[in-house]
């Protein structure tokens, strides 16, 4: 394996792991947390996957090890906020109260090293669909898990021809129409609610669609996710963000060295009918 160097940001942002569900690379975001610290994370949303859990328990060491290391970096110093999504919603009955270090909220103002503030906000809270229409939230959810799987195929099939990992669901969701159409319509709901919260930007999730825009006058940031991009937005001491793919950093060592950086990550076998 190529060594990567160890980096350190003033912030990092976090969307959308969806522990408890089987797409999620707990593999990957433990490699990514380990090569990289913060002097604070925010966890926007959607880390747990309680919708998933409801329906079914699973719940891997790795996606334990993941927790475990959250909580240790939190016991090292790290600040670290939870912001809840809607399918970690049941945390917002917990907001302001700390676990192991870790607390929780609905939203929170971020200031930045320049001096900008941020909203944190995972964006359900604007989603009509979640909101308004909720069985048709839980049928786009199964839609998801479906999309998810022949991922885990595609992915299969790359991985045994000795081609880096590629998320098909992801490449779906940006050339379809209709989703490109949502995409827009979220950044810019989420913009102008960064403007009625008099804040110079919004940093949210829930989309899987990790971006860094410049919408209504106002900086929109999305963290994207670990379910099929594997990305994450970062801040470095001088108040300048970027999105860290750590998909294609895996790509990356897997084409210098000709092989897997590591063992095929078990989220990715297809399962059995």
């Amino acid at each position: 394996m190529l060594p990567i160097a160890p980096r350190s940001f003033r912030t990092i942002f976090l969307s959308d792991i969806h522990l408890g569900s089987r797409p999620a690379k707990a593999k990957f975001l433990i490699d990514f947390l380990r090569h990289h610290d913060a002097e604070t994370i925010y966890l926007v949303g959607d880390i747990v996957d309680g919708w998933r859990l409801k329906r079914s328990w699973h719940w891997p060491q790795d996606h334990n090890d993941v927790v475990q290391k959250l909580l240790r970096k939190a016991r090292k110093g790290t600040r670290i906020f939870y912001i809840a999504g809607n399918h970690d919603e049941f945390l917002r009955a917990f907001e302001g109260i700390h676990f192991g270090g870790i607390a929780v909220a609905d939203r929170v103002i971020h200031d930045g090293a320049d001096g900008r503030r941020f909203l944190v906000i995972h964006g359900d809270q604007f989603d009509a669909v979640v909101h308004n229409v909720r069985w048709l939230a839980y049928l786009g959810d199964r839609a998801y898990d479906a999309a998810i799987v022949v991922n885990r195929v595609v992915a299969a099939f790359r991985r045994l021809t000795g081609q880096p990992y590629w998320s098909f669901s992801s490449w779906a969701k940006v050339k379809v129409k209709k989703a490109v159409k949502f995409i827009s319509s979220f950044q810019d709901v989420l913009a102008q609610e960064a403007l009625r919260s008099e804040v110079d930007g919004v940093i949210c999730g829930h989309i899987h669609h990790a971006a860094i825009e410049r919408i209504r006058g106002v900086q929109y940031m999305n963290a994207g996710d670990w379910v099929e991009s594997c990305t994450a937005l970062v801040e470095d001491f001088d108040g300048n963000f970027e999105i860290i793919t750590w998909a294609k950093i895996e790509a990356a060592k897997m084409t210098a060295t000709g092989r897997p950086a590591r063992a095929p990550l078990k989220e990715e076998v297809p399962e059995a009918a």
